[in-house]
């Protein structure tokens, strides 16, 4: 019997974090990463920004956007709910509940996978009240919600919604393709069971810059404008993209699972990144830094990059960039 194997060794990434305990390096979380100037050209590049990633929920402006060009009028909190990767919060579950009985659907409609809330302290909370994992609960059931509402207003069917062939989910990767200034690479399934679309870094990064440079009244700029003016709906009260889109204004920020992050200033510098090994814990750190090479100067971005590691619940080291 023959095997084969393939000898192509795969490019090494840069080191993005380092772990550091009692003063020794025990790990790295290494990743690639893109910085945009203002006018759009590569200020730095770190691993290879190019290649594609499934930039996860980093995404969810675009599949907003999509859903407002298929003509579902949204706006204020209902649009940033549609664009969020929401914490599980009592606000966030009761607004989804209102978007769905507006458009004569059920929670029980949502094809979320049954999960719990996605901050921990909710978490938590949900847990001692003695409930049990539905799909409401899931981080992406806003977003679910305004796919299923748009559905219902262009007579489409909600059954197979997240289907790639539907006609929003196509809609949705001619959004992706047009902002990110090129071709989807890969669809794959996301984790709550949509579509998902692949880009590169840089196209990303591209997409953020062109939602913050929108015209007024375009589909990118009122997404982008909701997200800002509700960040709170967007992520939660606890979460970094909340924080900065809350405290630097004109940020629009948005991450996705395995580790990816992308954000745009008002004045079209950018930024994406991806931890290549998918750890969220250095998020905060490599976002951190990233803004202070974008010359964001601000209390937040302090408070954001710190990654405390514990030792006999003491802090004896932590996470930090490495570039």
């Amino acid at each position: 019997m023959t095997s084969s194997i393939s000898t192509s060794a795969s490019p090494v990434l840069p080191v993005l974090a380092e772990v550091v305990r009692s003063g020794f390096t025990e790990g790295h979380h290494r990743g690639s990463l893109v910085v945009l100037a203002a006018d759009g050209s590569v200020e730095l590049a770190l691993g290879d920004p190019a290649d594609p990633v499934f930039p996860r929920s980093s995404n969810k402006p675009m599949q907003a956007a999509a859903i407002l060009r298929a003509g579902l009028d949204l706006s204020g909190e209902r649009l940033a709910l549609a664009a969020a990767s929401h914490s599980g919060e009592d606000f966030h579950l009761d607004l989804v509940r209102t978007m769905l009985a507006e458009h004569g659907l059920k929670p029980d409609d949502l094809q979320t996978p049954p999960d719990l809330p996605l901050d921990a302290v909710e978490a938590e909370a949900y847990l001692a009240a003695g409930r049990v994992r539905e799909p409401l609960t899931m981080n992406c059931s806003g977003k679910h919600a305004a796919m299923l509402a748009v559905c219902v207003r262009n007579g489409w069917d909600t059954a197979t919604y997240l289907d790639p062939a539907h006609p929003l989910q196509r809609l949705v990767g001619e959004v992706v393709a047009e902002a990110a200034g090129e071709p989807v690479a890969a669809i794959g399934t996301d984790g709550c069971g949509a579509p998902l679309m692949a880009i590169g870094l840089v196209g990303l990064a591209r997409a953020f810059r062109a939602f913050v440079l929108a015209e007024p009244g375009t589909a990118e700029r009122r997404v982008a404008d909701a997200m800002r003016a509700h960040p709170e709906y967007v992520a939660g009260t606890r979460r970094p993209d909340t924080w900065l889109m809350r405290e630097v204004p004109g940020t629009l920020s948005k991450m996705g699972a395995e580790a990816v992050q992308a954000l745009a200033l008002p004045d079209g510098r950018a930024l994406a990144f991806k931890i290549d090994d998918g750890s969220t814990r250095a998020l905060g750190p490599v976002l951190a830094r990233s803004l202070e090479l974008l010359g964001v100067d601000a209390p937040v971005v302090t408070r954001i990059g710190q990654a405390p590691l514990l030792g006999g619940a003491e802090q004896v080291g932590e996470i930090r960039a490495a570039f």
